[in-house]
């Protein structure tokens, strides 16, 4: 989005009047994003003015993760050695855009990005896919329109690697 960069949260951002509509998600970056940078459970990337830094208007937080073997496709299941009983993903743990911002393509240009720096670090650190576990029925459409394909008995949703790389390799 014009006039607006994306950066890791810092304690400079303004995040007090975030509203998405989730109170989970406004939750979560009011009050508990920087501790979880701090411990570095997640990492959470803030789109903000790119004078001003401030305030967010939306945000997304990356992680590394695994999935049982057992919940992901069949066809899948085959392509990995037996030995692994779990398999290296990366979690899009939550993607919220302010609701002053809704409808204007923000949070498909969040998830672009979000794939993208997945696909970067999945060059340098094993992983297979980029996992999301929708807040909702919204969410998970939102989601499957992308191309993300639901994992058998998890409620997950997953978009392997090698797909995104065909977006950004030519």
């Amino acid at each position: 989005m014009v006039g607006f960069k994306t950066v890791l949260l810092h304690s400079s951002h303004f995040r007090t009047d975030f509203k998405c509509g989730k109170s989970v998600l406004d939750d979560y970056l009011k009050f508990q994003a920087s501790q979880d940078m701090k411990k570095r459970l997640s990492a959470c990337f803030v789109c903000v003015n790119e004078e001003l830094n401030e305030p967010v208007i939306a945000y997304y937080t990356l992680s590394n993760s695994s999935i049982s073997r057992d919940f992901i496709p069949l066809e899948w299941q085959r392509k990995f050695p037996k030995s692994y009983k779990t398999i290296p993903t990366t979690l899009l743990g939550r993607l919220a855009v302010d609701v002053t911002f809704h409808g204007k393509g923000l949070g498909r240009e969040l998830l672009v990005e979000a794939l993208y720096r997945s696909y970067l670090a999945s060059n340098e650190i094993g992983s297979v896919a980029v996992v999301v576990d929708p807040i909702d029925d919204n969410a998970q459409q939102f989601y499957v329109s992308y191309g993300f394909q639901k994992l058998p008995d998890s409620g997950k949703l997953f978009l392997a690697m090698k797909t995104i790389a065909q977006l950004f390799v030519s």
